[in-house]
């Protein structure tokens, strides 16, 4: 073999000493093809490079390729073509150039830096785009060479960041990185030309940039988050406040206002999310991540999604990224929750992030959903993912305590699983769960304990050891029996099953001597001479603690409170809970430990430094920029839009200054959602506005007129659906009605939320008349989906027209009415359930408003339990409402939801309310199957007043009928985590089938099931929002009690229900 080899070099020297070009050509390429393949071919060297000088460009290259690779290890031969390399970095040919130069640098002798550097910076000031690029890559080896040359290379790095070409930039970035990533001095002139670039550099080098211009944003701009809290109270002062109000205090907090070049940097680097490659996708999720405003950061959603279909090693290390978001912000991925689900193609790896990021997802809403498909998962034939499946049930019990009872049913059913390793992990789960759940122990300890000689997993015998003896008290008949036969056994158990037997005979000593004194004594006596001597110390610090003697002293009195104290339950918590400490994207993020190499990201200044330090002389418009900004109105929208400093100024001003752009860009939908993204992001730039301005900032929340506001979105979205021309002629109306109160001078913070207003597309400004309403600033607020101001009460003329726009939306009502009856299938409800309410006493009337916190205006609410006419998925609601005061009360509507999602149908706005008179009106709210409240503003014309509607969980459904056989039938589909049971102890005068049926009705919407026994009750109804069957049976036993069992999808709601009902039926 080494003979061929050897006979192979002589081949190919004598091909590079011969005349003829093609022969040297060819061993050239057959030696690259060598060293592509990881062949050595570092005895060629002398051969190659007497072939340096050839005047042939393909042989110079592949010379150069060569010499690059070998240069290092034969530094003597290579110093002897250091003036051929000087004379090639003068070459003709741009390549030749950058390869003489590559050559040079990769020699790595001390002798030779005065040389490199003369010829770096000769190649930074080269006319080629690339050779400059060589350059930067050079200075990296130099400094690592000799960094004492740092100052000269830094004048070198100052000089090629200024560099206009896209070639350069990724590459003196990935320089300035290496050498001086202290020195940001030198980015902030920089930093807009490399923002505006960002688009066009290569990929490499695009993530090289977005690093360091995180890093940059981070100690330059202040954090978007900190002030959001404050926002709204501040920008209520801000609107009403004259000039001269507002410039008498400077030093006054104020609502945070993003700086442009932050502005700037989101906006670029947001397209880049659409790359092929995935590192910019991920540079660009950590900088949104760490820069944005909380709600912009969900941009990235999308893109990290797309992520997961690539290869594994890229789904490993965006799967951590997820985990880590999904701790802080379940939120931005809980819509895409499903691409979470796991395959049975992902590798073990994969799934356990997978399991991580759906457990970190959980909560109330979805629990059922994520319980279903963990039940699938358990059953996995990967042990080690099924182990790690449990544990995700033991974490979703800890954290979503309506479910605990389930899942702990659920995994008391997987004790008598076959498999080892799963009943190894339910018991420590178990064991986990009871140190949090401390009344229903005794029966689960009772089930381990049969189970125990079955249970050959060390961890798990230990553990359900350990759960007799801390609760020992509990199972006073069955703990002294397990530890009989342990005594039997405990020579040939493990070391942590030996400290368990020890700790369970202690415990048992002190609580119970009389039966197992004798057996104490035996055990300990057997660990004192055991080969461990853990187990040895341990037998010998019990037996001086329990046991009292002349040597054992004062402790002896305090081993019951040593011993049984009791014990904080475990924190079953994340893996990623810490991770967020390190950079996202990062290895050291991966590894979960700090690697070499790794920069911490800065903390947010507390005040931003000057911001005139990024300003170039050559642009003009930005020094015109902050003035400009206060007069909106006046610039044409045609005026340098296309302009790259001032598009965020220009589209806000081509926003405010008329309707014809407007309703021109309104009039096709398309149009709209194509410019939805600039808009959306310049709005957050131009809040930068005079002190009349309303002081909005995309980092607020909604403010109390975004009631107001969405209310006339949802009528004008009806109104111009059903009839079109009434909306127009209300809306004129409106502003000629209104017209005089408008004021002449439009502020730019309004304009620009209008220009949000048309990036979210709304229906409402498809017709003209409502686009109308954007040009009269305080009569006529905009409709916004996500608002960012506050309006002044002079907003809540908008109302001024109300019985014009009350009669179409009516008839609109009244025409489907019937349709919507038919699609209720009234003839299908169950005649028990109608005669409901009028059997079973005086409907329950809930508090919405007291007359005194209302100022005269009081709200009663209740549930009517009819099928809600607006909406199948709405539960129908009846507020009645009351004028206690000695005037009358205008304008009365509904006005600001909280969440701002959340799905009213309000009542129609009622004009006027004399004193004394009261008015009974009807509202929808999809609660989508969750007890949480409606918050919402009940406003008049003066004021606002904070209410909430909370429903009791049996108003949350709607009654079913079935045949008895039929919810036997539904009810085997819904047993394991699906079911819920317990036997409940009921008052005597609600033992009766109709006291029985009376009681449940009253607590839950359900319909009565006709039943062959006497002794079984059965109800069946349905979740209004989502239409999950729920079925409750109730088996009446003797002496009082009964087993009441509830099995329906929805864990959490099947445990309120449950305990709703215990309690009414308890009660005579």
């Amino acid at each position: 073999m080494q003979l061929s080899h050897y006979l192979w070099n002589e081949d190919l020297k004598e091909m590079l000493e011969s005349n003829k070009e093609s022969l040297k050509l060819e061993a050239m390429k057959r030696i690259v093809g060598l060293i592509a393949k990881g062949k050595n071919a570092s005895e060629l060297f002398p051969a190659v490079v007497k072939n340096v000088a050839n005047k042939n460009i393909e042989l110079k290259k592949l010379v150069y390729v060569y010499l690059v690779r070998y240069a290092e290890e034969q530094q003597d031969l290579a110093l002897l073509s250091i003036s051929t390399f000087q004379r090639a970095l003068k070459d003709p040919n741009q390549f030749i150039r950058a390869s003489a130069l590559r050559v040079l640098s990769s020699i790595r002798v001390p002798i030779i830096v005065p040389i490199m550097m003369v010829a770096i910076k000769e190649a930074a000031a080269d006319l080629s785009p690339y050779v400059r690029k060589t350059s930067a890559h050079a200075i990296q080896k130099l400094y690592s060479l000799d960094p004492d040359q740092k100052e000269q290379l830094i004048e070198v790095i100052e000089k090629l960041l200024k560099d206009k070409s896209t070639l350069v930039a990724g590459s003196v970035v990935m320089a300035f990185e290496d050498v001086c990533p202290d020195r940001i001095d030198l980015i902030h002139k920089n930093y807009r030309k490399l923002c505006n670039l960002l688009v066009d550099v290569e990929e490499w080098g695009q993530v090289v940039i977005i690093s360091m211009l995180t890093r940059y944003a981070r100690t330059q701009f202040v954090s978007p988050w900190k002030e959001g809290a404050m926002f709204d109270e501040n920008n209520d002062k801000a609107f009403y406040e004259s000039d001269s109000e507002e410039k008498k205090d400077p030093t006054e907090d104020k609502p945070y206002i993003m700086d442009p070049d932050h502005r700037l940097l989101l906006r670029n680097t947001k397209p880049l999310l659409q790359s092929r490659n995935t590192a910019v996708v991920m540079s660009v999720a950590q900088l949104y991540w760490h820069l944005a405003p909380k709600h912009e950061v969900s941009a990235v959603t999308k893109s990290l999604v797309r992520l997961l279909r690539s290869h594994r090693e890229v789904q490993y290390i965006v799967l951590q990224n997820i985990a880590t978001m999904s701790i802080q912000r379940k939120g931005m991925f809980e819509p895409s929750m499903k691409s979470f689900y796991v395959r049975s193609t992902d590798a073990t790896h994969i799934k356990t992030l997978k399991l991580e990021i759906l457990t970190n997802l959980a909560n109330e809403a979805n629990i059922s959903t994520i319980l279903r498909e963990f039940q699938t998962y358990v059953k996995s034939q990967d042990k080690a993912f099924a182990a790690a499946t449990i544990q995700a049930i033991g974490r979703c019990a800890t954290n979503i305590s309506e479910v605990a009872d389930t899942c702990l049913n659920g995994l008391v059913l997987l004790l008598s699983n076959r498999d080892e390793t799963v009943v190894a992990e339910s018991v420590v789960v178990i064991k986990k769960l009871l140190q949090t759940q401390p009344t229903q122990h005794s029966e689960i300890i009772k089930h381990m304990a049969k189970l125990f000689d079955n249970i050959t997993v060390p961890m798990a015998r230990a553990s359900i050891l350990w759960l007799m003896g801390e609760y020992c008290e509990k199972v006073p008949k069955i703990a002294p029996d397990v530890l009989r036969k342990m005594a039997k056994s405990f020579t040939v158990e493990e070391d942590i099953v030996k400290l368990q037997i020890v700790n369970l005979a202690a415990k048992l000593y002190l609580t119970n001597s009389k039966q197992t004194k004798l057996l104490t004594q035996y055990i300990l006596n057997l660990g004192k001479y055991d080969q461990n001597y853990d187990i040895r110390d341990r037998t010998r610090f019990i037996r001086q603690l329990i046991v009292p003697s002349e040597k054992s002293g004062a402790l002896n009195k305090y081993a019951r409170r040593i011993l049984l104290a009791p014990k904080p339950a475990p924190l079953l918590e994340s893996a990623f809970k810490d991770r967020d400490r390190y950079q996202l994207g990062t290895l050291s993020h991966s590894l979960n430990t700090k690697a070499s190499g790794y920069q911490e990201l800065p903390d947010w200044p507390a005040v931003a430094p000057d911001q005139s330090v990024r300003n170039v002389e050559i642009i003009e418009p930005v020094k015109e920029w902050a003035p400009s900004l206060g007069k909106a109105k006046k610039p044409k929208s045609g005026d340098k839009f296309y302009s790259d400093e001032e598009d965020e100024k220009e589209e806000e001003g081509s926003d405010s200054s008329g309707s014809e752009d407007s309703s021109s860009s309104s009039s096709s939908g398309s149009s709209e959602e194509s410019g939805s993204e600039s808009e959306e992001e310049s709005s957050g730039t131009s809040e930068k506005t005079s002190s009349d301005s309303g002081k909005s900032s995309t980092g607020s929340e909604g403010s109390s007129s975004d009631s107001v506001q969405n209310k006339k979105k949802k009528k004008t979205k009806k109104v111009v659906k059903k009839k079109s021309k009434p909306a127009a002629a209300d809306s004129d109306s409106d502003e000629n009605g209104n017209g005089p109160v408008a004021s002449s001078s439009s502020s730019s913070a309004e304009s620009s939320s209008g220009s949000e207003t048309d990036s979210e597309g709304d229906s409402d400004s498809d017709s003209p008349a409502a686009q109308k309403k954007k040009n009269n600033v305080k009569s006529k607020p905009k409709v916004e989906v996500k608002s960012k101001k506050e309006v002044s009460l002079l907003d809540l003329d908008d109302f001024s027209p109300a019985p014009q726009s009350n009669t179409p939306k009516s008839a609109v009502l009244s025409s489907s009415l019937l349709s919507d009856l038919e699609g209720l299938s009234l003839s299908n409800v169950s005649p028990t359930i109608q005669v409901t309410t009028p059997s079973f006493g005086p409907m329950k009337t809930h508090e919405l408003l007291h007359h005194m916190t209302g100022k005269g205006l009081s709200a009663k609410y209740h549930f009517p339990r009819q099928p809600c006419l607006y909406q199948p998925s709405m539960v129908g609601v009846q507020v009645i409402l009351t004028n206690s005061s000695d005037h009358t009360l205008e304008e009365i509507h509904v006005g600001e939801r909280n969440p701002a999602s959340l799905n009213i149908h309000c009542f129609n706005t009622i004009e006027r309310l004399e004193p004394e008179a009261s008015v009974t009106v009807s509202m929808g709210i999809d609660f989508s199957d969750s007890t949480q409240a409606a918050n919402f503003q009940l406003c008049t014309k003066e004021d606002g007043f904070s209410v909430s509607i909370q429903p009791a969980v049996g108003e949350l459904l709607m009654p079913s009928t079935m045949t008895e056989q039929d919810f036997s039938k539904e009810q085997g589909k819904l047993l394991g985590m699906n079911e819920i049971s317990e036997t409940i102890t009921m008052a005597t005068a609600n033992t009766s089938s109709q006291a029985i049926s009376k009681q449940v009705l009253s607590v839950a919407n359900l319909g009565v099931v006709s039943s062959s026994q006497s002794n079984f009750h059965r109800f069946a109804g349905r979740t209004v929002s989502s239409g999950d069957l729920v079925l409750v049976s109730l088996e009446v036993k003797e002496s009082c009690s009964a087993l009441l069992t509830i099995n329906t999808e929805k864990s959490v709601m099947a445990s309120m229900l449950l305990r709703d009902l215990k309690q009414a039926l308890a009660q005579a």
